[in-house]
């Protein structure tokens, strides 16, 4: 009777079983002898996510799926886990194409919600792989390109992906900056974590996007439009493509500028000439550099260069060290615009500059006045060599030679 009931019970209720009955054992087993009451829970393991993430105006649900199958995974192995792999995405969010994860990822990195922190390498310089750190909100601008060393450099490129949702919201991204830009607003500016979250909870109420984290409303509602477009083209590009019509299953790509992508140009200074930047400055913080700088004049943007780098220089006099430079530097471009910047530290820096440089063009004219001129007798020897090779070169070919330049060339 014992084994009839045995055989229909699950498996699974077998196992629960023998775990009971070990817990017991265990507890029995232990020296404390007090209370010892015991729970074990039979349901699925759960796990909270942050609404922001589901909210998100911009993210697709394979974006948001992608971002959740990496937070499972930092959260079953540790803080400091190895990043899953593509393979492990692509099982846990049943997304076979390595071209949507990849694409996730991008989208991921370029809103904030990602951010490659490093790459490792093996001792021989082989990559190894990337460090990344996952965030529960959009992470600041100004913290981003202290951690993404190449964080606008790859905004700039993503914004010709291959993938026209990739490009789409990189431009959406840059688009919110220069706008904050035009704006008079500095992007690097430090916001309570507060006020952030709670501009966020306004922008996904019911009144219609409002401005989410990084993205502008403007930028939202040109990603949705742009989205819509691609889905459209695509919609299309499918039924030409079921028609069977060859004629009609054409690769079109549509691509848009923008015209406030300042880290396409080389802003110049007064006369044209480039400006010259504090080393001080990385990647990142000269393209914002360059965006605030480009709504200056050319002849007012090197002088505000010049006050940074003096800034900087002061700090090795004892001033109190500058920590956030696009900060400072925004603050130098609005003294501008309101006519109240008065040159100060940057003096002694466009003195030395310009001092280096007339010594630079008194060496080279040196150079230019010491070497020995052609006189003319090496002239025509050069010029009878010249001949002679060209002679040779018309034989080798089968080519007539111009005997008049012949006998000159021998009488020479």
């Amino acid at each position: 009777m014992m084994d009839e009931q045995t055989g229909v019970i699950r498996p699974e209720t077998l196992a629960l079983d023998k775990l009971i009955k070990a817990t017991i054992a265990r507890v029995e087993a232990s020296r404390d002898g007090g209370a010892a009451d015991t729970v074990l829970f039979l349901g699925n393991q759960h796990h909270s996510f942050p609404t922001a993430v589901i909210r998100d105006p911009v993210l697709e649900p394979v974006d948001k799926l992608v971002w959740m199958v990496i937070m499972l995974a930092v959260r079953e192995t540790g803080a400091n886990a190895a990043f899953p792999s593509y393979e492990t995405i692509s099982r846990l969010a049943n997304v076979s194409s390595r071209s949507t994860i990849a694409r996730a990822i991008a989208i991921l990195r370029a809103s904030r919600w990602l951010t490659l922190c490093g790459r490792l390498r093996k001792a021989s310089g082989r990559f190894r792989g990337n460090v990344y750190a996952l965030h529960d909100e959009p992470l600041p601008l100004v913290d981003v390109i202290h951690l993404d060393g190449d964080y606008m450099d790859f905004l700039n490129k993503a914004v010709s992906h291959g993938h026209a949702r990739v490009r789409t919201v990189a431009k959406g991204v840059l688009a919110s900056i220069d706008e904050d830009v035009r704006g008079g607003q500095n992007v690097c500016a430090l916001e309570h974590p507060i006020e952030r979250r709670l501009q966020s909870a306004v922008s996904t109420g019911n009144e219609g996007p409002r401005r989410f984290f990084s993205f502008t409303r403007d930028a939202i509602q040109q990603i949705r439009q742009d989205s819509m477009g691609n889905r459209q083209a695509r919609d299309h590009h499918d039924q030409n493509s079921n028609s069977g019509c060859s004629s009609n299953n054409k690769k079109t790509t549509t691509t848009t500028t923008s015209g406030e992508d300042a880290s396409k140009f080389m802003h110049a200074g007064e006369q044209g000439e480039p400006l010259v930047y504090p080393r001080r400055l990385g990647e990142n913080q000269r393209d914002i550099a360059n965006r605030y700088l480009s709504k200056l004049a050319p002849a007012d943007r090197q002088p505000i260069l010049d006050e940074l780098e003096g800034r900087f220089q002061a700090e090795q006099k004892g001033m109190k060290p500058v920590y956030d430079e696009i900060s400072f530097l925004f603050r130098l471009c609005e003294l501008m615009k309101s006519g109240e910047f008065v040159p100060n530290l940057g003096i002694k820096v466009r003195d030395a500059r310009r001092a280096r440089e007339i010594e630079r063009q008194q060496v080279a004219r040196q150079d230019t006045a010491t070497e020995p001129k052609e006189t003319e007798e090496q002239r025509q020897n050069r010029m009878a060599l010249a001949k002679v090779r060209m002679d040779e070169m018309r034989k080798a070919l089968g080519m007539p030679v111009n005997k008049d330049q012949a006998s000159e060339a021998k009488e020479s």
